[in-house]
């Protein structure tokens, strides 16, 4: 006997097109135009930060910088569909998402500059900190999401990781951790097509990367990840399933415009005709051409934001070059409590004056 004992499918969505056309039937009833134009603002701010980010690595006044140029309308859709005790824990690159948070832009600088005090979040802001290592975030917010549920509280963890971090044994057990103790969480994979310079295609042979949470029995589903009302809307849906007890996943179709870091020469390995493809798709072009049909925006409302933004980045910039960082806080950070042998290290650092005014 063969029969058929399982079958599934994977749904796509998308809301506004690249040229800016909306699907009526599809748009949440709280997203109006002002609204969208507030996504338009969050997003041309995160692209102007990241700009100043990469002006600022190659002059050596900030370390390694991840920028996140095309992909800002996955961040800004998801964290826009948040709710305040929400819990959102990053990778290396959710920049935008801790914008919207209201994370101190000082601090995101002070961290650009390889400094520790600059990951100390806020306690009004429900976030982790910047997670370097690939997918091990994803442990950590299956075990986050699960003390959630045993305590009882209301709160969805939403966490982030790229295409080629679904390739990590971290991705799948996280997944199968998320499934079967039912936490409440959303898995958002950013699917910008590269892992460094391994593109999508050789990192599995899996048709989308949204099936991979089947086999764990988790919801999945794919969205235009520079649509942000798409993004929103799949997002915001998925974290009123994860209150109820049914994970998802979400895997958004994005690209990266830019380099992967600024250690990084995307032209090596990747075909620009390929990037200026995308670039007709990215997020900034299509909300444009929304808010003008709509008459909502025009060239000089532009020109007044991005001055008023400029000067809100530079004065940030500032605070944060003017800040001293202390020596010893590399001793305090490491362990809730500090060891014998690191308080000896600590102790010997002192006796030889490393710590100077």
């Amino acid at each position: 006997m063969i029969k058929k004992v399982f079958e599934a499918s994977i749904n796509y969505v998308q809301i506004m097109d690249n040229d800016g056309n909306i699907d009526e039937q599809l748009l949440p009833k709280e997203i109006d135009n002002q609204k969208i134009l507030e996504m338009y603002k969050q997003i041309v701010f995160a692209r102007m930060v990241d700009a100043k980010c990469m002006s600022l690595q190659r002059q050596g006044r900030i370390a390694t910088y991840a920028p996140i140029y095309g992909e800002e309308a996955t961040q800004i859709g998801s964290a826009m569909a948040m709710n305040e005790n929400d819990i959102f824990v990053p990778n290396f690159r959710q920049h935008a998402v801790f914008f919207n948070r209201k994370f101190p832009l000082e601090l995101f600088f002070i961290y650009e500059k390889a400094f520790e005090e600059g990951t100390k979040i806020p306690e009004n802001i429900n976030a982790y900190p910047w997670i370097v290592p690939v997918s091990t975030q994803i442990l950590h917010a299956v075990g986050i999401a699960y003390a959630q549920k045993f305590k009882n509280t209301d709160s969805v963890v939403l966490t982030y990781i790229g295409d080629g971090g679904t390739s990590e044994g971290n991705f799948y057990e996280g997944m199968n951790f998320a499934g079967i103790f039912k936490v409440p969480i959303v898995i958002i994979i950013e699917n910008n097509q590269w892992a460094i310079s391994v593109p999508r295609s050789k990192q599995t042979n899996a048709e989308t990367l949204a099936q991979k949470g089947i086999a764990a029995g988790i919801d999945c589903i794919q969205v235009d990840g520079n649509d942000v009302i798409g993004v929103y809307k799949v997002v915001k849906d998925a974290i009123a399933s994860a209150k109820n007890s049914k994970p998802v996943l979400i895997e958004a179709i994005t690209y990266r415009l830019g380099v992967h870091t600024t250690s990084d020469d995307p032209t090596k390995y990747r075909d620009e005709n390929e990037v200026n493809e995308w670039k007709l798709k990215e997020p900034l072009i299509r909300l444009n051409k929304f808010l003008v049909k709509k008459q909502l925006w025009d060239n000089e409302k532009q020109k007044a934001m991005e001055l008023e933004f400029s000067k809100t980045i530079d004065e940030a910039v500032e605070k944060a070059e003017s800040f001293k960082p202390d020596p010893k806080s590399m001793f305090e950070h490491v362990y809730s409590f500090m060891p014998d042998i690191l308080k000896q290290e600590e102790d010997e650092f002192e006796m030889n004056n490393f710590f100077v005014d």
